[in-house]
């Protein structure tokens, strides 16, 4: 168990450590050439090859992190029962979104992400699917109280929606951040009405998160997956620091009008994270029990009858 929460950890560091890199290098070097061409050979080419795969390198990591945390608290069934129909759900609707436009809209991925499945889809977005809708669920699945074998299904259909309104939250700056910027990764072949993006976006989002969710809690509901605060560290630290990722590009790369959708999402999404975090039942090391004082003798005594000399003549 040991070994598991250090590479855990250190999965963590390193996705976070590559989207800092990822912000540096779009916010501070792209638009200051001149810092690259002062750097010898070797620091060019390093500089170029992370640009080129940093993308890749922090999903993967994100997904290594949250892939352990849930097969450290929650076993592998569970943590399998979810990363397969998250990945393959989501998959299946970015397939049909950049074939058809639907569920998300006309869109197509550039490059940046690794090798397109069937020449349209990023491996690495099934991924970023798995290991943000995971966060999200677990942590309003946490803040209801749904995991409890006790809970009824007005909670486990609350921490669906509950979840998918988190993962949809983050697309709020996701979206601009990746597809309206200098360097965008992927980009709509039509004009959104909400800031660029289409509103059967954001429904896509919701309805594609709610989906694998409901096939997660199909799954976990004879098993009692209740966290506790201390167990939601990670799951707040990722969707935290992933929000944190798009809202400084989009808010540091786009126009004023885009502090309106950051808002939202800090609203929508980080505002409810935290207080279902709060929510959430305390750590054994947060409760403290208090045992009242007993008069033993006068407890034994009232507590445990006496048999009489007859009955043990008996």
């Amino acid at each position: 168990m040991k070994q598991l929460v250090i590479a855990e950890r250190a999965c963590l560091i390193a996705h976070i450590a590559s989207m800092a890199f990822g912000l540096a290098g779009l916010l501070v070097v792209i638009p200051h050439p001149e810092l690259v061409m002062s750097l010898p050979p070797f620091g060019q080419t390093l500089f170029q090859w992370g640009m080129a795969g940093g993308g890749v390198v922090y999903i993967i990591f994100g997904a290594a992190a949250v892939a352990l945390y849930a097969y450290r608290t929650l076993g592998l069934g569970a943590t399998l029962t979810f990363l397969l129909p998250a990945a393959c759900l989501s998959l299946s609707s970015e397939l049909l979104g950049t074939s058809t436009g639907f569920p998300f809209g006309h869109y197509h991925y550039l490059s940046g992400l690794g090798y397109k499945i069937a020449g349209l889809v990023p491996f690495t977005i099934p991924l970023s699917w798995f290991y943000l809708g995971l966060v999200c669920y677990v942590i309003a699945r946490a803040g209801l109280g749904a995991g409890q074998s006790e809970s009824n299904w007005a909670r486990q259909i609350g921490a669906i929606a509950l979840g998918a309104l988190l993962l949809t939250a983050w697309d709020f700056v996701l979206d601009p951040a990746m597809s309206q910027t200098s360097v965008p990764f992927w980009e709509f072949e039509e004009v959104g009405a909400f800031f660029g993006m289409p509103y059967r976006n954001l429904a896509g989002w919701m309805g594609t998160g709610a989906l694998f969710m409901s096939v997660a809690a199909f799954c976990w509901r004879k098993t009692a997956l209740q966290f506790d605060r201390a167990q939601l560290s990670l799951p707040l630290m990722v969707y935290v620091v992933n929000f944190a990722f798009g809202a400084i590009i989009t808010v540091t790369s786009l126009d004023s009008r885009f502090w309106f959708p950051t808002a939202l999402a800090v609203f929508l999404g980080v505002v409810p994270a935290l207080a279902l975090c709060w929510m959430a039942k305390p750590a054994a090391s947060e409760v403290t029990v208090a045992i009242p004082s007993l008069d033993l003798p006068a407890a034994i005594e009232a507590e445990i009858p006496v048999p009489s000399v007859g009955a043990l003549r008996k």
